[in-house]
């Protein structure tokens, strides 16, 4: 059995790849499906849901190869999520106009129950935790 420094694979990491695939089939899905039957009405709010796509398929693929390289790609992915999440749901409040139609990330994450905006936490807490050059 592996040591729970050596993989972001190994314990509470499995449910977070098992999260981050589901959004990431969501937001495609979602994503696609807006911008293939509805763009012009609100082609920033889907443009971003492509995006947060993208960053959910990075976060999932990355968490789950748990490699060096990987694990600084997942952190940096992780950061750009929250960040995304945090501004995007600003805009949505500020320039609701912007955003007929949610995104995976508007008003937080909200109609996803709130969980945009804390998956990217808890993914940096277990990164973090799960460091190989981490003491303790």
């Amino acid at each position: 059995m592996p040591d729970l420094k050596e993989t972001t694979r190994s314990g509470p990491g499995r449910i977070l790849i098992a999260v981050y695939a589901i959004f990431s089939l969501a937001a495609v899905s979602r994503s696609a499906v807006q911008i293939g039957t509805q763009f012009s009405v609100a082609p920033v709010a889907y443009l971003l849901s492509a995006f947060a796509a993208v960053v959910y398929i990075v976060g999932t693929v990355c968490l789950a190869t748990a490699s060096v390289v990987s694990r600084k790609v997942a952190t940096v992915s992780c950061i750009v999520e929250l960040v995304g999440v945090i501004a995007v749901s600003i805009a949505s409040y500020v320039v609701p106009q912007e955003f007929p139609d949610a995104t995976v990330w508007s008003h937080f994450g909200s109609g996803y129950v709130f969980i945009p905006v804390v998956l990217p936490i808890a993914a940096l807490w277990w990164l973090r935790k799960t460091d190989p050059g981490r003491p303790g």
